[in-house]
């Protein structure tokens, strides 16, 4: 059902067949490069450096544009475009558009397009429109097709997150 990579004639894996928009994919260079190198999202980003921590009791970050994780978080993270990089560690799910993923989560990966880099570790379910998994990438979960846009899609407004007792 999944491929081992990208052929470098393709930009979207077998398995995910052919469609009028692919979804954007690492291309074979950049998901084979060396454990450094870090898919960057190609719009502005808000970023939690390797020096911060959010922890607390029922945690969401939701960013409507890209977000890069190199810092620890313990909550939910919705975004269009997350990247947990090698020092990155989420406690929580992760839905996203694309994700990117080079660190550490524990925790369900939702996204249309996910991408398990050598150096992540997920312990987790992933639901997902689009898989690519690196070799030297650690996974325990189950995965599974995402049936439509809602078993996947980020829910980008904040307030939909507020429960009566927020202040």
């Amino acid at each position: 059902m999944f491929g081992r990579g990208i052929n470098p004639d393709q930009k979207t894996p077998s398995a995910a067949g052919s469609s009028a928009n692919p979804p954007l994919l690492p291309n074979s260079r950049d998901f084979q490069a060396s454990s450094s190198t870090m898919m960057t999202p190609s719009k502005p980003a808000s970023v939690i450096g390797a020096d911060l921590a959010l922890v607390g009791q029922k945690i969401t970050l939701v960013c409507k544009s890209a977000l890069i994780v190199a810092g620890e978080v313990s909550g939910d993270i919705h975004g269009d475009d997350v990247t947990v990089g090698e020092t990155g560690k989420v406690n929580g799910t992760v839905s996203a558009r694309n994700l990117s993923i080079h660190g550490e989560i524990n925790g369900q990966l939702r996204g249309e397009t996910v991408a398990l880099y050598a150096t992540a570790r997920s312990n987790g379910d992933i639901v997902q429109k689009h898989l690519v998994i690196a070799e030297g990438a650690q996974f325990d979960g189950r995965v599974r097709s995402a049936k439509d846009a809602s078993d996947w899609q980020p829910v980008l407004d904040a307030n939909a997150h507020r429960s009566d007792t927020d202040v």
